[in-house]
This record gives C-alpha cells, sequence and structure tokens, in this order.
C-alpha cells in the first residue's frame, strides 16, 4: 500500500509538535509519532561529568520501540494509530513523525518521503526553554552545558545527508509555518497521486 511519511526534525522548542499537529487537523489519514514518547526512564538516562542527565541524544530514547511503531502503522496505516478522520480510502495514508533526533538515526533513512526542520537562533530557543516544564527539571547550566551543545553536534552530522531537507525559520508565526508546509505538501502529495496513477 502506498504510505507518504513526513519527518518534522529540529532544535528543541523549535515548533515541532504544534507543526504536526496543526496539519494533522488538515489533512486526510494523517496519524503523528512523537519521538518524545520514546524516551527511556530516567534510571536509564547516563550522567555526565558536570552530573548533567544526556537526555539529547540517541542513547536516551527506546529507538526499537519507536521503529517497532513505525513499522506497524506501514503494515497496517488505516487501523494502527489514532487519525483525524475515519480514513478516507481515496487518500494517500499519512504519517508524521516528528522528533529533535529523527535525521540522525540511520534506520529512519529510507522512509522519508518529505523532511523539515525547524531551526531558532539560541537566544530564543533558551528563552522558550526557561518557559516549559520537564520533568526532571533543567538544572542551572542545563541549556548551555548540554542541550545546545548537543543540538549543535546533531546538526552537524545532518551536513552529509543525500536527500532534501527543508529548513524551517522556527520564528515564523504558527500560522505562516502551517500555510509554509501545508502548501509544500498538497503539491507533493499531488506529485505522489500522479506517480500512483502512471504506476
Amino acid at each position: 500500500m502506498n504510505t507518504f511519511v513526513i519527518g518534522i526534525g529540529g532544535v528543541t522548542n523549535g515548533g515541532k509538535t504544534t507543526l504536526a499537529k496543526n496539519l494533522q487537523k488538515h489533512l486526510p489519514n494523517c496519524s503523528v509519532i512523537s519521538q518524545d514518547d520514546f524516551f527511556k526512564p530516567e534510571s536509564e538516562i547516563e550522567i555526565d561529568k558536570n552530573g548533567f542527565l544526556q537526555y539529547d541524544v540517541l542513547e536516551a530514547l527506546n529507538m526499537e520501540k519507536m521503529m517497532s511503531t513505525i513499522s506497524g502503522w506501514m503494515e497496517n496505516p488505516r487501523h494502527s494509530l489514532v487519525s483525524t478522520d475515519g480514513g478516507n480510502t481515496e487518500e494517500i495514508p499519512i504519517l508524521i513523525i516528528e522528533g529533535f533526533l529523527l535525521f540522525n538515526y540511520k534506520p529512519l533513512d529510507t522512509i522519508w518521503n518529505r523532511s523539515y526542520f525547524l531551526t531558532i537562533p539560541y537566544e530564543e530557543c533558551k528563552r522558550r526553554r526557561s518557559t516549559r516544564v520537564y520533568k526532571p527539571p533543567d538544572p542551572p547550566g542545563y541549556f548551555d552545558g548540554h542541550v545546545w551543545p548537543m543540538y549543535l553536534k546533531h546538526r552537524q552530522e545532518m551536513e552529509d545527508i543525500p536527500w532534501e531537507i527543508v529548513y524551517l525559520d522556527g520564528t515564523k508565526s504558527e500560522e505562516d509555518l502551517f500555510s509554509q508546509v501545508y502548501e509544500d505538501l498538497r503539491q507533493e502529495l499531488a506529485k505522489q497521486k500522479c506517480l500512483q496513477v502512471t504506476a
């Protein structure tokens, strides 16, 4: 069965979840998987020499479980996750996967039909992060000592990615970001339908 898988990656507090939820409301047959749902328990998270819990690394996530969830959707996209409607059989099933380390995990490389990456500047990211409540809470110095350095490291790793990633300005309004991505996806989905007809 034809499916369409969208990756929304990006910096912490960049607007990934908000964008994914807004798209889900407007795209037919659309499901969402969030990488944040696959964090390991705190007891399994490594601690660095500064005493910082290492949450912003792939090892903090149960990626095998996430891959299993994605595989389950791919095998049966009509029934496996909550989607926005009853499943219009005319429409291609769409899966949005959102998270901060999607494009650094090799087993996911081959599934993307469209990839987006949200960026925001350091100061804005730090400001947004300070307004969020985390469990466990960020200790003093955590953003500068762990979160931002890990983001820069993982962003650097993405330089070698061979497929197209659409970079998005996360300082744009929620509405502007939605409009930009929704319009882009409409065009991509139209191309996919044309390919289906000619196949």
